[in-house]
């Protein structure tokens, strides 16, 4: 008995452990999403998961389906779950920094690596 005891016990806290550490995480990063997603109004410029720039035009709610014009008369009708972010380019512009000073970091350690 005080085998199954110690067996639950431990069961419980990797299960605990796993929704900590996998299944919450997921759930706050998907209900930010939703809140993104549902504050987005027509006439937002927004970037697409795909990474395309564009203004939305129409929002179906019920269908989950968004009208995008990427261009001047060039409209795309995507899934309201592909609008990532509204258009932001001083945030893009820090973030694509941020990414290329990280690589050059990498790059410069890996060459003083290959010289010694």
């Amino acid at each position: 008995m005080p085998e199954f005891v110690l067996v639950f016990a431990v069961l419980s806290l990797a299960l605990g452990g796993y929704w900590a550490m996998v299944i919450f995480p997921k759930q706050r990063a998907f209900q930010h999403k939703q809140k993104i997603v549902r504050a987005l109004h027509v006439g937002d410029e927004v970037v697409t998961y795909g990474g395309i720039v564009g203004v939305i035009i129409d929002i179906d709610v019920a269908a989950g389906v968004s009208i995008i014009e990427i261009a001047a008369g060039v409209r795309i009708k995507l899934l309201t779950a592909a609008l990532q972010q509204v258009y932001d380019p001083q945030a893009i512009t820090e973030s694509a920094a941020r990414g290329a000073g990280r690589i050059r970091n990498q790059a410069s350690t890996s060459e003083e690596g290959e010289k010694t």
